[in-house]
């Protein structure tokens, strides 16, 4: 049994916030922070004091993890961000709201002395004598200490405070990893015994020492317990009165905490097959399917997680294109109109849009990519809508004139159809890039809608209900919001979204087959009709080449595919590599990594030959650097087995915040599994004959900082992790259960009043009910391992964690 916490953030929006340049605007930009340690950075937006982000994100995480913080800041150009405030959620506070918190929040501001992180490692006993008791604290070490002084690091030293007395350790200069190991006693006043305060300071010759954090121990606990050790986390001093709520402005998030106990793998077993075994079932076996009893009672609220763990749970049966078949085999049961097919946000389009995203994200990025840095890098203007042309003066110094609206529609029609021609012919040529199970599943689709609209007035359908799919909820979205799916780093400026959306308009028009109905609903759009209509009849031909795939063929395809170590991640980084006893210079060199499922190689460039790789077994962290270390930010580690068995480290420096936490996210996941991985780590380098983090002597000393193996950021090419799939399917099942059962029962007495056929199939009949009786054995084996844990989990905050 394993505790699985995650928590799924969505940045949405700020508004009233102050204006910090002197154009009486901001630049915002928000970066939130799990237990201090920074974690994602949305994109700037420029010039504006109420912004709008709407981004999502789910970040994997241990279940002692404590608070997520939330900054805005304001980028600057040319001097350092300026922070415009924070806003704060802990444990607890999520923990409160079980279906996610929602809602605006007051920015506060910034105290220097609340913005603390670490954990100090203490032992406390009360020690007796001939004479008076004696309250002993032995002060060990701390890691991961507020930065406070310009090169990165701090001078910091212990304050120790009982019954009006206070005693200072010594300092450890330029260190966020001390290690004092000193003793201070006080005599014990067993009258009152009153509190223990420990503070954490940073040493400042010229100005006022800065805090670093304070522990507060009751000494009426420890009296009965009489010793107590273990690590623990700082707190702030907020003693302070802060700035009235509002004046910063607020922000608006959605924070859902998810904690899952995830059951060994055999207890999953009769769901999943059960499940396995009524995708089998077509839906004329039996009308009360089991399949369609879940997608009548999921509500539109949690339809898209449930849809996304269904896909993940049949992928990793080998059965997605089975369940995709029979909710397209469900919908179009229920299908009157024609031109309302597969255009409701059903489980059949929801399953289909995750099974895109799960299956589909590297052929995504091979065919917009190329066009979608085309529009970024030439930031054309571009317009069709009368309303909202600017007219703007054109020519050279002295031979201005005003260019008329034609003329600025003609030339962004000409732009567009450039844009729309490249990307129709990439698409074109992406049958052979497109995945065998996508291409076979869109084959079960095309067959399906074809036999049940087979009157020639229906020809185009069956080519519709593959491009709502492929151009409408793939496609489009990628290109009106190419950030979203890591097409582009930064989200775009004004000019370059506009001409996004209406070359996404543009892919809708063809996916649509260029209907009336389409061409009426914007009539300016017209200048691109040629280009539609061409596109149309090019979007066909390549549907049908698409589909063109044999179950012989598609078997070959997915077996070579499973031969071949795909990349979960490539691109360029910036390599240092720590080899002997030498002083290391700040020089990094560029080269193009790829990470597979069994190695990280890397090669000067994409296509160049490998140089080198690092075999995933032999990984035993990955783990970001101290900026202090290099001088520079954004620099990763990866402590791996060498050849001759020893620890090496290879020194790897990222551009931006974002990309270290996705490759430290990537080589977390794909080292889950390895048997060697460390528990502790150094945050520094070795150089003078010690770390540069805890100034420890040996080379080979244990590392003073704990890993963090369990922290990752959720993609949708993550490797599938059947046990929690299912976990997630139970506990969406087990939560609609009273339902399933009322609608199971209603269709039972249709069935027995002969309004709809009696089947014979004592298999299918009983699905249901073996659903109910397997929901019920899980949920008595979660009760069973909860109270074998329990006693563990009362003491988790005192656990040393080295």
């Amino acid at each position: 049994m394993a505790k699985r916490s995650s928590l799924s953030i969505r940045i949405i929006e700020g508004k009233n916030l102050p204006a910090k340049d002197i154009t009486g605007s901001s630049d915002p930009y928000c970066i939130v922070k799990i237990d201090n340690e920074p974690i994602i950075r949305t994109a700037t937006v420029w010039k504006t004091l109420s912004p709008f982000w709407g981004e999502e994100y789910k970040v994997h995480l241990p279940p002692t993890f404590h608070s997520v913080s939330f900054y805005v800041m304001d980028e600057d150009a040319l001097s350092r961000d300026d922070v415009i405030g924070k806003v704060c959620l802990t444990r607890d506070v999520l923990a409160e709201h079980p279906k996610g918190y929602s809602g605006w929040l007051h920015l506060k501001e910034i105290d220097p002395d609340e913005e603390v992180q670490g954990e100090i490692h203490l032992q406390m006993e009360i020690v007796k004598g001939q004479g008076p008791q004696k309250l002993r604290c032995t002060v060990f070490e701390a890691r991961d200490l507020a930065r406070k002084d310009r090169n990165g690091a701090s001078d910091p030293f212990v304050r120790v405070r009982y019954n009006g007395k206070t005693q200072e350790s010594s300092v450890v200069k330029k260190s966020c990893y001390p290690r004092w190991n000193e003793t201070f006693e006080f005599e014990l006043d067993e009258s009152a015994p009153g509190t223990l305060c420990v503070e954490a300071w940073d040493w400042d010759l010229v100005s006022r020492n800065d805090f670093l954090g304070k522990v507060m121990f009751n000494i009426h606990g420890l009296q009965a317990t009489q010793r107590e050790e273990g690590w623990f986390w700082l707190r702030p001093d907020q003693s302070k009165k802060r700035v009235d709520e509002g004046s910063l402005g607020s922000l608006q998030l959605q924070v859902w905490l998810r904690d899952e106990t995830v059951l060994p793998s055999s207890h999953y077993q009769p769901l999943v097959q059960l499940l396995c075994q009524e995708v089998k079932l077509s839906p004329q076996e039996h009308p009360v399917q089991l399949i369609s009893l879940i997608e009548e009672t999921t509500t539109a609220e949690c339809r898209q997680e449930v849809a996304t763990n269904m896909v993940k749970l049949f992928l990793g049966q080998g059965l997605i294109k089975e369940f995709l078949d029979l909710l397209f085999q469900l919908e179009l049961r229920r299908t009157v109109e024609a031109n309302t097919l597969f255009r409701s946000n059903s489980l059949a389009s929801k399953s289909m849009e995750s099974f895109l995203k799960v299956s589909g994200m590297q052929y995504l990025h091979s065919v917009l990519g190329p066009t979608i840095n085309r529009v970024f890098e030439e930031k054309k203007y571009v317009e069709l809508d009368p309303s909202k042309v600017e007219i703007k003066d054109v020519g050279c110094s002295g031979l201005h004139r005003i260019q008329t609206e034609s003329e600025v529609i003609e030339q962004s029609a000409h732009t567009l159809q450039s844009y729309l021609g490249g990307l129709l012919s990439a698409i074109g040529r992406s049958v052979k890039m497109c995945p065998a199970v996508i291409r076979a599943t869109f084959r079960q689709l095309f067959k399906r809608v074809q036999e049940h609209f087979p009157e020639n007035k229906h020809q185009n359908l069956k080519f519709i209900a593959v491009t709502s799919f492929l151009c409408l909820r793939f496609f489009s979205p990628a290109i009106m919001a190419p950030k979203l799916f890591h097409l582009r780093e930064k989200h775009a400026d004004a000019r370059t979204s506009r001409t996004l959306l209406l070359l996404a308009k543009a892919i809708q028009n063809v996916g649509n087959m260029d209907t009336v109905a389409s061409r009426a609903k914007e009539a300016w759009m017209e200048p691109l009709q040629p280009m539609v209509q061409q596109g149309v009849a090019q979007l066909k031909e390549f549907i049908t080449k698409l589909i063109d795939i044999e179950e012989k063929e598609e078997l070959d395809l997915q077996r070579a595919l499973n031969l071949q170590a795909l990349p979960v991640k490539e691109g360029p980084l910036f390599i240092h590599k720590a080899k002997g006893k030498g002083p290391l210079l700040p020089s990094f060199k560029k080269l193009h990594f790829s990470l597979t499922s069994e190695a990280l190689s890397f090669a000067k460039t994409p296509s160049s030959k490998k140089m080198s790789f690092i075999t995933l077994a032999n990984i035993q962290a990955a783990e970001k650097v101290e900026e202090k270390s290099f001088g520079s930010s954004h620099v990763m580690q990866i402590i791996y087995a060498g050849d001759a068995g020893q620890s090496e480290t290879a020194y790897l420096q990222c551009k931006c915040m974002n990309e270290l936490n996705q490759w430290l996210s990537a080589l977390r996941k794909v080292c889950l599994n390895n048997q060697g991985m460390l528990g502790s780590y150094h945050p520094g380098i070795f150089r003078g004959e010690k770390w540069s983090c805890c100034h420890q002597k040996e080379k080979t000393s244990l590392g003073c900082d704990k890993t963090r193996n369990r922290v990752t950021l959720q993609e949708w090419n993550d490797p599938l992790d059947p046990d929690l799939e299912a976990q997630l399917v139970y506990r969406h099942l087990l939560g609609v259960q009273d339902t399933m059962r009322e609608k199971y029962l209603e269709l039972r007495a249709l069935e027995a009043a002969g309004n709809i056929p009696n089947i014979q199939s004592e298999a299918a009949e009983d699905g249901p009910t073996q659903l109910f009786q397997v929901l019920q054995d899980l949920e008595r084996a979660h009760r069973s391992g909860l109270l074998t844990t329990a006693d563990q989990e009362k003491n988790y905050l005192l656990e040393l964690q080295t």
